[in-house]
């Protein structure tokens, strides 16, 4: 069984290997320079990690775990040209290091390049790959207009946001566990039971960086607090305190909502009060809660020795930020 830590270096040193030796080197400069932010590398480590517990040599699979970071990284990419964001990782973004038209053409070279790197494996298995693969390719777009849409909209239910980031954030975890799997041969109900898995987990991480961006240490969070709140950004958070509020409580959000130009630091200070008021920080951590345990229980249900999910075990308890 490989570490995490090799696991980490494995797919490091590949996407370094990885040649760019098409033309123009303007479409393809960008791509390698995304990709060499760094980043955690979370997707292809799971896809490594899943294959590992069924298979000794996970490095078999790496142009797959290539191909979901690539992808990964194309919709960040993406991402930053709709936001008009100024860095990612620390390092000004594509269409500010070269330009928004340049931005668009890599990033679609990407995506492709992202099919043309899963593509490569075994011929019996190139069906079930390539469908798990598109099948998340298109939800992933479906979360994102959901999310989207959701910026003009002030009756959305939970049931809806846990929809969105289910499509917009798990499925992708999701699908590196399922590729792995089916790249080791696992059994059909081990492989489902990895996709619930990574589609739970997802969920509980999404959920959880809803809530640090309101309750967090801007120390380890990795950036400062209440961005959400600022930019009145559709989080369960604020979902849920508009749907359980009280009248007076809903008139005062909606007017920290809708205010121009508010002071920052007294919107979160005000917000982050009614957060609490009305009790959605607990909400959250139950909700956190519950998804974490169902995806555990879901690989707990892998046919496997225990002891050999030790590594995926530990792996996401670290995501988690948990100590148990």
């Amino acid at each position: 069984m490989k570490t995490s830590e090799e696991i980490l270096q494995l797919i490091t040193d590949y996407l370094v290997s990885v040649p760019y030796d098409r033309q123009p080197a303007r479409l393809y400069d960008p791509i390698r320079y995304v990709l060499s932010m760094g980043g955690k590398r979370i997707r292809p480590s799971l896809m490594l990690m899943a294959y590992n517990l069924f298979k000794e040599d996970p490095e078999v699979i790496l142009p797959q775990a290539c191909a979901l970071e690539t992808y990964h990284n194309f919709t960040l990419l993406h991402d930053d040209l709709l936001d008009n964001a100024d860095e990612r990782r620390g390092h000004p973004t594509v269409h500010r290091r070269w330009d928004a038209n340049t931005a668009i053409l890599s990033g679609d070279t990407m995506l492709i390049m992202a099919f043309k790197h899963m593509m490569e494996c075994p011929e019996h298995l190139l069906a079930p790959v390539m469908r798990t693969f598109i099948e998340t390719t298109l939800e992933i777009d479906e979360g994102q207009q959901m999310d989207i849409e959701f910026e003009t909209r002030n009756d959305v239910h939970e049931e809806e946001y846990i929809e969105m980031i289910r499509l917009k954030t798990s499925v992708l975890l999701a699908c590196a566990l399922k590729i792995g799997a089916i790249m080791a041969g696992a059994p059909k109900e081990d492989v489902d039971r990895l996709y619930r898995f990574g589609e739970r987990m997802g969920l509980a991480f999404q959920l959880q960086d809803d809530y640090l961006d309101v309750y967090g240490d801007p120390a380890t969070f990795g950036k400062a607090i209440g961005g959400d709140i600022l930019c009145n950004k559709k989080t369960f958070m604020l979902i849920n305190a508009l749907n359980r509020a009280s009248d007076e409580q809903r008139k005062v959000l909606q007017g920290w909502i809708e205010a121009e130009n508010p002071d920052p630091n007294q919107k979160i200070a005000i917000v982050t009060d009614l957060y609490n008021k009305i009790g959605v920080d607990k909400l959250a951590q139950q909700k956190i809660a519950q998804y974490f345990d169902e995806a555990r229980a879901c690989l707990e249900e892998v046919n496997v020795d225990d002891d050999r999910k030790d590594v995926l075990r530990s792996y996401t308890d670290n995501m988690m930020h948990r100590n148990k």
